[in-house]
């Protein structure tokens, strides 16, 4: 079947595409994560082992050093780690994506070349990745947890949720990335200052009560600040997130994903030209 035989007037038509290649994106998400780590001696342990030092470190710098507090709610050295933890870890997952979007397709040149290969799955597959690395994360973080305050809030349940609803906007920022990088050459090192602009424009390192009242619903521009923010609030503080934050944040990410892939399988036809 041509790989281009999707409705684009149809919403549903990036998740159509997921479902229908299931199989091969997970097999290319597996493949991606053990190539990183092939020859390695230690292996998959790296994936677990650096969100670990990662975590030790952030508490020796901000809770040792700083004496960072989040704003009176956390205390000892790794209170402030944890929250700080908990939006790195989303972060971490946009900006694996995004960094590797802009020559995702220029780096897979022989499946340009190839008309029945399904190219919208590269995107799929790249987030699967991601995911994987943001789940060894997400349990290291939960351990330490754990260790740390002797429990795990329930509201860790909802933490699927807050992913799922996050994942339409990542996967559509692949595509788009992933088919300016063709044409633009320059855009990889663009992104890495726009992921790291994010970074501190979102609330990660501060909570959203340090930003003056004027300033505070500009933030919500931020792609990042509504995940982050129910991510600490169901890993970290055991209350349930902002469902109508998150209902508003799943409407326009959906949508976006939608655009975005049409985008990629309009502009696509071109790409084989230019590579």
């Amino acid at each position: 079947m041509s790989t281009t035989a999707y409705r684009l007037i149809d919403p549903l038509s990036p998740y159509i595409a997921l479902k229908r290649h299931f199989a091969l994106i997970v097999q290319m998400a597996k493949r991606d994560v053990a190539g990183r780590y092939r020859g390695s001696f230690a292996g998959l342990f790296w994936s677990f082992f650096n969100p670990l030092l990662m975590l030790v470190i952030y508490t020796f710098v901000f809770g040792v050093i700083f004496k960072a507090r989040w704003n009176g709610q956390v205390s000892g050295h790794f209170g402030f780690a944890l929250v700080l933890f908990a939006g790195l870890n989303i972060n971490s997952l946009f900006a694996e994506c995004a960094n590797r979007a802009a020559t995702l397709i220029i780096e897979n040149t022989n499946f340009v070349k190839k008309v029945v290969f399904p190219l919208e799955t590269l995107s799929w597959s790249t987030l699967g990745s991601a995911l994987f690395h943001l789940l060894i994360s997400t349990i290291a973080l939960l351990v330490i947890e754990l260790l740390v305050k002797g429990h795990i809030p329930w509201t860790v349940v909802l933490f699927p949720i807050v992913v799922a609803i996050f994942l339409p906007f990542v996967a559509g920022i692949i595509w788009l990335l992933a088919s300016f990088g063709v044409f633009l050459r320059d855009l990889k090192q663009a992104i890495t200052i726009v992921t790291t602009a994010l970074m501190f424009l979102a609330p990660i390192m501060y909570p959203m009560t340090m930003i003056p009242t004027q300033y505070r619903d500009w933030m919500y521009l931020n792609p990042l600040t509504v995940i982050v923010v129910a991510s600490q609030d169901v890993l970290i503080w055991g209350r349930p997130p902002s469902w109508l934050h998150l209902g508003l944040y799943a409407l326009v990410s959906c949508l976006f994903a939608w655009l975005a892939f049409a985008w990629f399988q309009r502009t696509r036809k071109g790409f084989a030209d230019v590579l």
